[in-house]
């Protein structure tokens, strides 16, 4: 099982992560906003996660962490 961390007040909400994930385990925050205003990124599922790091590698500001 893999740990995914988010720098939350980093994120800008852009989206690429939860598109570059293969197992759609991603998503948008519907009830956090972050310090700059956005909705961050947040893993639906951790336990699911086979610690690919498409998220990470997509991501544009380098806000996640994703642990093996």
């Amino acid at each position: 099982m893999a740990k995914v961390t988010f720098k939350e007040d980093n994120c800008k909400g852009c989206g690429l992560c939860v598109n570059a994930c293969p197992k759609q385990l991603l998503q948008l925050s519907k009830d956090k906003i972050n310090k700059k205003g956005h909705h961050p990124a947040e893993i639906v599922n951790e336990a699911e996660c086979v610690g690919c790091a498409n998220c990470a590698l997509m991501c544009p500001d380098c806000v996640i962490k994703v642990e093996r």
